[in-house]
């Protein structure tokens, strides 16, 4: 599992492996083989772990708290401590996927997840839990940049939309499936489960990695910048760190969050000054003068943004305004997978075929049709009509999410790609932060206008009598009704900068093989 695991000596000659067979013609379509579903199978196992602890644990923070005999914002670092450890070693990811290969990072990226939940889980106070989580964090940052690049390279350019689309199930999956299973383990089982029921999945993860992902050849020459890291890491964590206090701290104004978010935005002005000018920097700023690849990252920032903080929005308007639990506003959120289930593969296929403007943008009309109908939402809105909205919801993500990675993928070549896998995963994790962000100090701004300061956190309806839920239910509807216009705007503009993306993919070179995968 460790990144200095020694290599045998016949290994470069099979790493080194490629197809014989001359590359296909571009428009002939190449098949998913059973070696290329295996390794997107070992990828998508350590993409769910990462990706569903989030909203698994979000789940429990209540039941922590009680467990602990701490105060919310103390154990609120639970959740802000991983998100800032994957904040700080995401920009890692990417150089140290060419220095020690990405098999090796991979497992040990898993690794570190997987001793993170299982001390979390043994955890005997707040302080105990709240580190061992961003030991989970520095573990889970690294898996989803590591996984894409492992897809990106074994699939190649015809097939990486196919293959996106199967990685991108459990992206979307994950703010759905959560907080049902958090839910239910939190009430049935217990509280540690939320942790330990990564075990047995990492295990599995760590095996099949062990056997069937492709070696590669570790770049030992590659050097560290240091100035870089010291700068985009602890800038990015900051940015990240300044957003998530806005709603507990009352909005953008107020010295918590400021200080954090002008701090991080000069560090990374600095790293943006600096990488321009390195050698070798940490993260490769010239990526952006591709094209495909810049109009594809402002489409991923701008989507992440609108999209992420509409997830946020959907959960709370059946907790706050229905009074529903958490279990139960997870089983109401499923229509929205389901859609994204049924609308994705088909979209892998497109991307494969085409490129991202021939698809992206149909399906952000499909999400800002569905937010359309959300800002009718009331007080005793029809589940049914619910239900087939976020259908109608999940259908336009699935045709939305994926094709914009394949777009920006697909124009990256050889070495460069685990730096833009980098790049985009940090994209997705800045717009997501933002989104979410801005629609909650949006939604709190609503309340109180609805309802009056006192009212002006969704907090202050917990724990509230039927009666009193059934007096403020029709303004707490109206303040969501406002705040998904807003997240429709944001919609509106992404499907602005979605009209420059390409409507034809990127032709391949004529010496380009697709790596050889072992059967």
């Amino acid at each position: 599992m460790a990144l200095s695991d020694p290599v045998r000596a016949d290994a470069p000659a099979q790493r080194d492996r490629v197809a014989a067979s001359p590359p296909a013609p571009e428009n002939e379509k190449q098949p998913i083989d059973r070696a290329l579903l295996v390794v997107s199978g070992v990828v998508v196992l350590g993409a769910i772990m990462s990706i569903l602890d989030i909203t698994v644990v979000n789940v429990a923070i209540n039941t922590l708290a009680g467990q602990f005999h701490t105060t919310l914002p103390t154990i609120q670092w639970v959740a802000t401590g991983y998100t800032l450890a994957l904040a700080t070693v995401i920009p890692l990811s990417g150089w140290m996927a060419d220095r020690f290969g990405t098999k090796r990072l991979y497992m040990t990226s898993i690794g570190l997840f997987v001793i993170g939940s299982s001390l979390s889980g043994l955890a005997w106070s707040s302080t105990s839990i709240i580190v061992f989580r961003v030991l989970q964090g520095l573990g889970g940052g690294m898996i989803m940049p590591t996984g894409m690049t492992i897809l990106t390279r074994a699939a190649g350019p015809e097939r990486i939309g196919r293959v996106m689309s199967i990685i991108g199930v459990p992206m979307l999956l994950g703010p759905i499936l959560g907080p049902i299973l958090g839910g239910w383990l939190v009430t049935d089982v217990s509280w540690r489960w939320i942790f330990f029921i990564n075990l047995p999945i990492g295990i599995v993860a760590l095996i099949s990695a062990r056997r069937v992902l492709p070696r590669d050849v570790p770049a030992h020459e590659q050097r560290l910048d240091l100035v870089d890291l010291l700068l985009v890491s602890p800038g990015l964590a900051l940015f990240i760190y300044g957003l998530a206090e806005t709603n507990s701290a009352g909005g953008f104004g107020s010295a918590k969050v400021l200080i954090p978010l002008l701090a991080g935005l000069t560090l990374m002005g600095a790293f943006v000054w600096h990488a321009l000018r390195a050698k070798d920097p940490l993260i490769d700023l010239r990526l952006f003068k591709n094209r495909t690849f810049s109009t594809s990252s402002i489409t991923l920032v701008l989507v992440a943004i609108s999209v992420f903080g509409s997830f946020l929005l959907l959960p709370l308007y059946y907790q706050a305004v229905r009074g529903e639990s958490a279990l139960q506003s997870g089983l109401l959120l499923a229509p929205q997978g389901f859609g994204a289930m049924l609308a994705m593969p088909l979209a892998g296929q497109l991307a494969d075929r085409t490129g991202p403007g021939r698809i992206v943008p149909f399906g952000l009309l499909g999400v800002a049709v569905a937010v359309l109908g959300l800002t009718q939402v009331g007080a005793h809105t029809s589940y049914v009509l619910l239900s087939v909205d976020l259908f109608v919801f999940g259908i336009g993500m699935g045709f939305t999410m994926m094709p914009v990675f394949t777009g920006a993928m697909q124009s990256i070549r050889g070495p460069a790609v685990a730096r833009a896998s980098t790049a985009l995963n940090i994209l997705q994790q800045t717009g997501a932060s933002i989104g979410t962000a801005v629609l909650s100090v949006l939604l709190t701004a609503a309340i109180s206008s609805q309802l009056g300061s006192g009212h002006g956190t969704i907090g202050a309806t917990a724990g509230i009598s039927p009666s009193v839920r059934e007096h403020i239910a029709p303004p707490m509807a109206a303040a969501f009704g406002q705040t998904f216009w807003w997240a429709l705007g944001l919609l509106a503009v992404a499907f602005i900068a979605s009209l420059a993306l390409p409507r034809s993919k990127p032709a391949r070179a004529a010496d380009e093989q697709p790596v050889a995968l072992p059967v």
